[in-house]
């Protein structure tokens, strides 16, 4: 894969254009955060009554996690455009820490076994 065609980056592209076409403008950093915390709640509502021990309320069944998983990453990726944040080198970055850092560490841990 180029360093053009990677998926990060793509997707940043892809919001930008979609931004640029139809939202007119990026909302101010202080809304999409308030956005993000938002759209994380409503996971962590499906996640809390479907796989936790909460009842699922019958108006909640037909949330789609995924979809709501999406909407996190959506304003997240605006909030990495707005910012000048490259997410793809950032997320590569990431991985090559925790890897280094944690290679050994979830093997070793004995509440994981």
């Amino acid at each position: 894969m180029t360093e053009d065609t990677k998926g990060l980056r793509l997707v940043q592209l892809e919001v930008d254009d979609w931004i640029n076409e139809f939202g007119v403008r990026y909302f101010n950093e202080l809304t999409n955060m308030a956005q993000l915390t938002e759209e994380v709640g409503e996971v962590a509502r499906i996640i809390a009554r479907r796989y936790g021990e909460q009842s699922e309320k019958e108006s909640d069944k037909t949330k789609d996690l995924g979809e709501e998983l999406a909407d996190v990453l959506f304003v997240v990726v605006c909030l990495a455009n707005q910012t000048g944040v490259d997410l793809q080198a950032a997320w590569e970055s990431r991985m090559d820490r925790k890897t280094s850092r944690d290679k050994d560490r979830h093997k070793n841990n004995e509440k994981l076994r």
